[in-house]
């Protein structure tokens, strides 16, 4: 299953066919059922993951024991604890499927023999990273929205986040309580049919 990643790199980088091969063979792949795992929160964080099939979320539990999501990945998009990672350390994050999900892993110096060995991937991982940013500075500003306008734009913004994802779910990413947005959600049903 490395197609998915070898086509992404493909789309934001020129590289000679013949170098696909190498990156594959730093990759290893790993299936997840609904629900299970991929890192707790404690856990020496080893790899960084590219989803190529299914939906991952990064969260935390907050000081009362509430789950706390702070990023989605579905197809396509990279997730680990980045500090832990660079680092070789202890995961401030746990990471769980909430589909059945194949992911792409590279362990910390797999990732610095990629980058070094092929210096073009400097450019395709700077470009998914301004992408992740630019997401999480979006997210930011959508908290200084009223809520129904923030859950609106959201949802027009990440449709497939809104199909995908349980809503308690979506409700923990969103800083709402699940009962919050099914009332959210019924206001701008009730609009749709209106509009």
């Amino acid at each position: 299953m490395i197609e998915p990643l070898l086509e992404h790199i493909h789309k934001l980088s020129k590289l000679a066919n013949e170098e696909y091969k190498g990156i594959a063979s730093l990759f290893t792949e790993v299936a997840l059922p609904k629900k299970k795992y991929l890192l707790a929160e404690g856990e020496s964080c080893t790899h960084l993951y590219f989803v190529a099939k299914g939906c991952l979320r990064l969260f935390y539990l907050d000081d009362k024991g509430m789950e706390q999501t702070i990023q989605f990945a579905l197809e396509n998009w990279w997730m680990t604890d980045i500090d832990a990672f660079n680092r070789k350390g202890k995961s401030s994050f746990s990471i769980q499927a909430l589909e059945t999900t194949t992911v792409l892993g590279i362990t910390k110096d797999n990732w610095d023999a990629l980058l070094t060995n092929y210096p073009e991937l400097e450019k395709y991982y700077r470009m998914i990273y301004e992408r992740a940013y630019a997401a999480s500075l979006f997210r930011m500003t959508l908290f200084r929205l009223p809520k129904d306008e923030f859950y609106d734009l959201f949802c027009d913004k990440y449709p497939d986040f809104i199909q995908r994802i349980p809503q308690k779910i979506v409700a923990s990413f969103l800083g709402f309580t699940p009962e919050y947005l099914s009332e959210l959600r019924k206001k701008k049903l009730k609009k749709e049919k209106r509009g």
